[in-house]
C-alpha cells in the first residue's frame, strides 16, 4: 500500500502553490517514493477556479491522507480565497480534523493561515508570505527560513518556496537520492535551509 498526499483546493487559490508541489510530489513517485497524490476539495464539484483563473477538475474528496498540503492564495488581496475559507471556517476544520487523526499537515504561502485558523500553529515556529508575516506573529513564531519543519506540521514561505517544501518531504520520507532525481528531472536549484 503507497503512501498517500492530497493537495486541497478552493476558489482563489494560487496556482503555483498548489500545481508546483503536485508535480513534485507526483514526480517523487516515478523516482522510487511510494506514493499517490491527488488533488482534492471538501466537497465534490466538476471544477475549482484558482486566483489567476486556471480551472482544475479536482481527483475527488479529501480522504484520509498521510500528508495534507495546503496551498495560499488571496490572503493579501483582501477577500481572495483563504481570506474566504478561513471566514467560513469549514477548511480549517477539516485540516484541524484531519492533522488529530494524525495526518502530517503542510503549508505554501498564505496556506499557512488556514493553518493558523485550525490551531495547528501556535507557539510554533512557522513562515508564510511576506505580505502575511505580521498576521501570522499573532499566534506563531515566525522563523525566517523557505521551509519551516517542526515534525507533523510544516510550512513554506512564498509560492516557489512551495518546490523546496515538496523536494524537503521527498528527502525527509523517501530519501536524498529521490529528492534529488526529482530535482534533476525538474532542472530546479533547491533554495535556503530547510529549518527544523
Amino acid at each position: 500500500m503507497s503512501d498517500t498526499a492530497e493537495v486541497v483546493l478552493f476558489d482563489g487559490f494560487d496556482e503555483l502553490d498548489a500545481i508546483g508541489p503536485y508535480e513534485v510530489l507526483a514526480n517523487g513517485a516515478r523516482a522510487g517514493a511510494n506514493l499517490e497524490t491527488r488533488l482534492v476539495t471538501l466537497e465534490p464539484t466538476a471544477v475549482v477556479t484558482a486566483g489567476h483563473g486556471l480551472r482544475v477538475g479536482p481527483d475527488g474528496v479529501l480522504g484520509e491522507p498521510d500528508l495534507l498540503l495546503v496551498p495560499g492564495g488571496g490572503w493579501t488581496t483582501g477577500d481572495g480565497g483563504v481570506r474566504r475559507v478561513v471566514e467560513r471556517g469549514q477548511l480549517p476544520d477539516a485540516v484541524a480534523a484531519a492533522y488529530e487523526t494524525g495526518t502530517t499537515v503542510a503549508s505554501v504561502c498564505t496556506g499557512a493561515m488556514i493553518l493558523e485558523a485550525a490551531g495547528l500553529l501556535e507557539g510554533r515556529p512557522a513562515i508564510t508570505h511576506h505580505g502575511a508575516i505580521d498576521d501570522l506573529a499573532e499566534t506563531a513564531d515566525v522563523t525566517d527560513a523557505r521551509v519551516v519543519d517542526d515534525g507533523d506540521v510544516l510550512t513554506a514561505g512564498g509560492v516557489t518556496s512551495g518546490l523546496d517544501l515538496a523536494l524537503w518531504l521527498l528527502e525527509r520520507e523517501y530519501g536524498a537520492n529521490v529528492a534529488d532525481r526529482v530535482a534533476r528531472e525538474m532542472e530546479y536549484e533547491r533554495r535556503g535551509e530547510v529549518v527544523r
